[in-house]
């Protein structure tokens, strides 16, 4: 049994939307981020920078996660399942869950915090941010041209990143410009595990589409 720790955030669908598709039994823990929850001391204990995703495996000793890539990872090695095993697949995987974790992540979420949070405060950074957001979207478009899925075939790459570009609408992207993406990003959102780990930990609007 795994604990899972999250909010509907992109971080958090990402390990909901892997627990689904690994089939693994899990128990939700609402970590409500707009009230400050993350801070509490006992989610500290498990995730000391105080982020939502985080789990504790039961089954392993109660060992505890943070960071959502590494628990990607962790449950991909735990079940087979979601990794190459071919050690050149599966380095071409993880660079993609790395490209996620320090471009994608960190960029569109700059892009909603000045569009929406911060929204005409500060200009500069509205265009800089939207501008290298629209370069990511560039980046995994020209990718897609080469295959079905990020890395070949469906993986880690594409669950860590599909989240992020779930909304697509808060960076002002005009997905007509991303036609792969847009084939890319339909086809996972009709996998039945995505559209449940979608609505973890509370039921949300349905899944925005392009």
């Amino acid at each position: 049994m795994i604990d899972l720790y999250t909010w509907s955030t992109p971080n958090g669908r990402k390990v909901s939307i892997m627990l689904e598709e690994v089939g693994l039994p899990y128990t939700v823990h609402a970590v409500d981020i707009g009230k400050d929850e993350q801070f509490e001391p006992g989610f500290l204990k498990i995730s000391p920078n105080n982020r939502i995703p985080a789990i504790v495996d039961r089954s392993n000793g109660d060992l505890p996660l943070f960071e959502s890539g590494a628990i990607l990872m962790y449950l991909a090695e735990k079940t087979g399942k979601l990794m190459p095993t071919n050690e050149r697949a599966r380095w071409h995987a993880v660079q993609w869950l790395m490209w996620q974790m320090g471009g994608v992540g960190p960029m569109l979420g700059q892009i909603h915090h000045f569009l929406r949070a911060a929204k005409g405060k500060a200009p500069y950074a509205d265009e800089r941010y939207v501008k290298e957001g629209k370069r990511l979207y560039g980046v995994l478009d020209r990718q897609l041209a080469r295959s079905d899925y990020v890395a070949g075939d469906y993986s880690i790459a594409d669950i860590s990143i599909w989240p992020w570009i779930s909304r697509f609408e808060w960076q002002t992207i005009d997905m007509n410009e991303y036609p792969n993406v847009t084939r890319w990003y339909k086809a996972i959102a009709a996998r039945p595990a995505v559209e449940k780990g979608y609505h973890v930990p509370v039921k949300q609007p349905g899944i925005p589409m392009p």
